[in-house]
């Protein structure tokens, strides 16, 4: 099971945090789909938990994009799309350039050190376990990795911003055939190529690969999604 904690943890996670945990694993590998309904009495019964605590962990979930709330409506997952998707690849486009570059600039030396050490973690994480799930260990590395580039921007609300969006594509995954995107591509080499241009200060290079990183991932996903998905 993959757990992602949110971004700011407390050295001991309460009730609420280890519950957000198991409820954006289940989302992130699609055993709560795209759109379903996060009901009080359901969520309370599958990860026995009283309604208090969920009333703290679900506005933390829309925070992070992966649910909304409506008037009268409750909270859902997040829906997909075909469109929502490219709308979500140009957004990421562009801010994910802006930030790196802005990292890129201003990074010190301990901020180019954990590029380097969380690139060497995600180097050696697995991939997909027997179930078809992301392996807990590489889906925790990879946003490592990418989020310790993005951190070395001074401006944290373009960060918190380029985080969020990145939460919000992780729902996409689960949308695509079992392993499609990870079987045509060697992602590998994609976040060696990132983090050597990141080290070299090469802010074009960087802009470069991510924009193609981010395109390829969303041309994957699209093709390998199932024939009955929704296209708008």
């Amino acid at each position: 099971m993959v757990r992602m904690p949110p971004r700011t943890r407390t050295a001991t996670p309460t009730r609420a945090d280890l519950v957000l945990a198991d409820i954006r694993a289940d989302i992130l590998n699609g055993r709560l789909a795209p759109g379903s309904r996060l009901g009080f009495a359901g969520l309370g019964e599958r990860y026995d938990v009283s309604t208090g605590v969920l009333r703290e962990v679900l506005p933390r979930l829309v925070e992070q994009g992966l649910a909304t709330s409506e008037s009268q409506l409750g909270f859902r997952v997040i829906d997909v799309s075909v469109d929502r998707l490219q709308r979500l690849t140009e957004a990421r486009v562009a801010l994910d350039t802006l930030v790196t570059r802005e990292a890129i600039a201003h990074g010190d030396l301990a901020w180019e050190a954990g590029v380097v050490a969380t690139h060497h973690t995600l180097a050696r994480s697995g991939g997909e376990n027997e179930a078809h799930d992301i392996s807990e260990d590489w889906i925790l590395a990879h946003e490592a990795f990418h989020v310790a580039i993005l951190g070395g921007c001074p401006n944290e609300y373009l960060v918190d911003a380029a985080v969020r969006l990145r939460s919000i594509s992780l729902v996409y995954r689960v949308w695509s055939a079992p392993a499609a995107e990870r079987a045509h591509r060697d992602v590998e080499q994609e976040h060696r190529e990132i983090m050597e241009s990141v080290v070299a200060r090469d802010s074009d290079r960087a802009a470069e690969l991510t924009v193609a990183h981010i395109r390829r991932s969303t041309d994957l996903l699209i093709s390998g999604r199932p024939a009955d998905a929704p296209v708008a």
